[in-house]
């Protein structure tokens, strides 16, 4: 080999540790430059959803218990995803700066399906959110009903939302539509048959408190005798009637008040 080709290979071989110097130095700056902004931005975020009232609305909901046994929060494990989101994307950026990522069509292929796949995580764990929630509320609002199928509904509610959620989470991830119509549609079938089944005497025992509530056979204060049962009435709702003598109390179901009848007794 020349001293001419020597010279040459030499200063190639500079002009290319030149440039890897310097995306190396691009890619540092990309990485510090997204790790700022992922930080601003998980920090805005959880600002936002604070002041959006987010962690008063998911108190209380197992999901928040779950987050706090492991020493954080639902405002904050949403606050780190977004701000993770941030981070991937400028790492992403910065491998392809280094050439590790040498394939466009890797590169734009990946870009169009991770924002697929952060709205679906978003949606899981809204999801999640959202069906603990209503099972909290569903629960509060069924608790004076005194009937064992009632502990049912709020069951039902929040793995309904759990699955709606997953149906929308697949779709993100280009699951087919129509196979997603199908699973909804079986669902629903499912759950109106199943929770017909197992409310079947709540439906009867509401029907017949509506009757009753607008017929209003007796009122609250009445002494009656429903079955072999006598009291005081002491409180009517849509499902149950509740009575009371000198020793006993009875919580009734209005289908049995409806089926056995009712006898008022006067003083």
């Amino acid at each position: 080999m020349s001293a001419l080709q020597v010279d040459a290979f030499v200063e190639r071989l500079l002009r290319e540790i030149a440039g890897m110097e310097l995306r190396v130095v691009l890619a540092a700056l990309v990485l510090v430059a997204g790790l700022v902004v992922g930080v601003a931005v998980a920090r805005w975020f959880g600002r936002l959803l604070v002041r959006f009232g987010v962690p008063s609305a998911v108190e209380g909901t197992p999901f928040e218990r779950t987050a706090r046994s492991f020493g954080t929060s639902t405002v904050a494990l949403l606050a780190r995803l977004a701000g993770l989101f941030v981070l991937i994307v400028t790492a992403l950026l910065a491998l392809r700066l280094l050439g590790v990522l040498a394939s466009d069509l890797f590169v734009a292929r990946f870009a169009d399906y991770f924002p697929n796949l952060f709205v679906a995580a978003i949606i899981v764990i809204v999801g999640l959110l959202v069906g603990d929630k209503a099972n909290v509320m569903a629960s509060e609002r069924l608790s004076s009903v005194k009937l064992p199928e009632v502990t049912l509904i709020p069951a039902l509610v929040k793995y309904s939302v759990f699955y709606v959620a997953g149906l929308l989470a697949l779709s993100q991830l280009g699951v087919a539509t129509a196979a997603l119509l199908v699973l909804l549609a079986a669902y629903t079938f499912g759950l109106f048959f199943v929770g017909g089944l197992a409310c079947k005497d709540l439906l009867t025992s509401a029907t017949a408190g509506i009757y009753l509530l607008l017929t209003q056979p007796y009122t609250i204060g009445d002494e009656v005798r429903i079955d072999d049962h006598r009291g005081i009435v002491q409180e009517m709702d849509v499902f149950v009637t509740r009575i009371e003598s000198d020793e006993e109390e009875y919580l009734i179901p209005n289908r049995l008040v409806f089926r056995q009848g009712i006898v008022r007794v006067r003083s």
